[in-house]
């Protein structure tokens, strides 16, 4: 193909719901489309969501197609063959295992080998049945339906190829942070900890993710419990989809620890970074993860982080935060107990440790650039192999 020419890419994704895929879809397409890079449609299985709102806001072409069940995916792979012919695009790239399915499907159905199937988790065991079946499914054709496979995390590759994938197909491209949005300033968070009664001698140690097993709430709430128990200036901020006190079982976990005063549940915001500035100590308490989006933008925010040892979280932190083990509530206490009683100054050189980090090994120009560089060699490559079958 003429390397010039724009690259027409269709994503392809379950939904457009507030996630880490969705974020990360989102960060890309932007970030091309101020670039000039790449002109693109987003094809969303389910529901339009708040992500595809944004886009649509932004002038990106969103296409909800409506999926209510998962008895309804012919009729999906159906629609979406025939909007993949309509669209004819040079690269159609999948998002999480259900789109790669689906979308490797349509796309092949509708004569395009141009496929780039995406791949975020590690751990099976958290997922339905229904899930793994697919991913098993997909293992199977993992050498024959996608041209190629991104992971975004190492930890997510090597269990992918544990499970059956072609790994001579898979590389990784790890999330990318743009440091512009998610950066320290003066007094952003100070007006949150206002509102919500947080006082200026409060050491505020909080968490941000939707409501969910993998995220692990139940493991911050427990350590929160032991940190309560020893520090009388500290307070709990949790951040997400279902972090509210209509949230029956959450509510459960946090008046079983003796100190629900101590906790302040924001749900989810459009605000993140501002809830983020209001913080001293940000905590990934998660028992599942590819590459966290949360950590890695608590840490462009320079604050001094605890992680648990999943996914990729252990290579993005390193060294300039605390990393234990999942599932050990009195573990992750302890971690966060050992940067409470650090002096504020090493706990912002900490904080500002990590955001160089981001900064120079994680921006989002850098993953943009390889985004861009893989789908303009897919592209190119599908294209040639198409003529020499026709030749």
């Amino acid at each position: 193909m003429d390397a010039k020419r724009d690259v027409k890419v269709v994503h392809v994704i379950v939904g457009l719901e507030v996630g880490g895929a969705e974020l990360m879809l989102q960060r890309l397409l932007l970030t091309q489309r101020a670039q000039g890079a790449m002109a693109a449609t987003v094809i969303a299985l389910t529901r339009l969501g708040p992500v595809g709102q944004r886009l649509r806001d932004r002038g990106i072409e969103v296409i909800a197609l409506g999926m209510r069940t998962p008895l309804g995916a012919p009729r999906a792979v159906w629609r979406l063959r025939g909007l993949l012919q309509r669209l004819h695009p040079d690269v159609v790239q999948t998002w999480m295992v259900h789109a790669d399915l689906l979308g490797g499907l349509a796309a092949r159905a509708a004569g395009l080998r141009a496929v780039i199937w995406g791949i975020r988790t590690t751990d099976f065991s958290i997922n339905p049945l229904a899930t793994r079946a697919v991913r098993w499914l997909c293992a199977r054709l993992s050498s024959t339906l996608p041209h190629v496979i991104v992971c975004a995390a190492e930890a997510s590759r090597r269990a992918h190829v544990q499970a059956g994938y072609d790994a001579s197909r898979m590389l990784v491209i790890p999330n990318g942070f743009d440091a512009s949005a998610w950066q320290p300033q003066p007094g952003l968070g100070e007006p949150l900890r206002r509102e919500f009664g947080l006082a200026p001698g409060d050491l505020v140690v909080g968490c941000v993710g939707r409501f969910n097993v993998a995220k692990d709430q139940g493991n911050f709430i427990a350590a929160a419990a032991h940190v309560a128990a020893q520090r009388t200036d500290c307070r709990f901020v949790l951040v997400g989809r279902g972090m509210e006190r209509g949230n029956a079982e959450l509510m459960q976990w946090i008046e079983a620890t003796g100190h629900a005063a101590r906790f302040v549940l924001l749900g989810e915001r459009t605000d993140v970074a501002a809830c983020m500035a209001a913080m001293d100590i940000f905590v990934l308490p998660s028992r599942s993860e590819g590459f966290p989006n949360a950590l890695g933008e608590a840490m462009a925010m320079a604050l001094p982080c605890v992680a648990t040892d999943v996914g990729d979280a252990a290579v993005l932190l390193a060294e300039t935060g605390r990393i234990v083990p999942p599932r050990n509530p009195a573990a992750l206490a302890d971690a966060v107990l050992a940067l409470a009683t650090l002096p504020p100054t090493q706990r912002h050189q900490l904080g500002q440790a990590a955001r160089e980090r981001v900064l120079e090994r994680f921006s989002l120009q850098q993953t943009c650039e390889r985004f861009t560089a893989l789908q303009r060699q897919v592209a190119a490559e599908a294209g040639r192999r198409t003529r020499e079958a026709v030749a």
